[in-house]
């Protein structure tokens, strides 16, 4: 599956075969059948149109596993800016879908953890291109 990795700000994004709801409807189970909780779904584009202000479907799952974030916490605090973590799909104006999330490598560089620490976070991302096609 092509991704493209933004590294200056380590975003990775990945098309997806599906619509923004699909993708994460198919995200939202996977991440719920391996017992990981998913403590938010903000719907962009919904919130948008109750505002009068038109945007392309766009939401985001904000997930997470204490077991997995708590250790990287402990070692440094300031982690918890980027945990939960997050994974944001959207429509371009020419219909292909995208979804995207933070890099688990730049998380941990951005605070100084342990490269190890990286595993922790990795985990989730066959989840999330499961999500986008199979």
């Amino acid at each position: 599956m092509a991704s493209a990795i933004d590294t200056n700000r380590g975003i990775i994004r990945i098309p997806s075969n599906y619509s923004v709801i699909e993708t994460m409807d198919r995200l939202d189970a996977s991440l719920k059948e391996r017992g990981i909780k998913v403590f938010a779904r903000i719907d962009f584009s919904g919130d948008a149109e109750r505002a009068g202000i038109p945007l392309r479907p766009e939401q985001m799952l904000i997930f997470g596993n204490p077991k997995a974030g708590t250790p990287l916490m402990v070692a440094v605090p300031s982690v918890g800016l980027d945990l939960p973590l997050k994974a944001l799909a959207w429509e371009e104006p020419d219909g292909r879908i995208w979804i995207a999330y933070n890099d688990a490598k730049y998380i941990v560089d951005r605070h100084g953890l342990a490269s190890d620490f990286a595993a922790n976070l990795s985990v989730v991302v066959p989840l999330i291109e499961r999500a986008a096609g199979d």
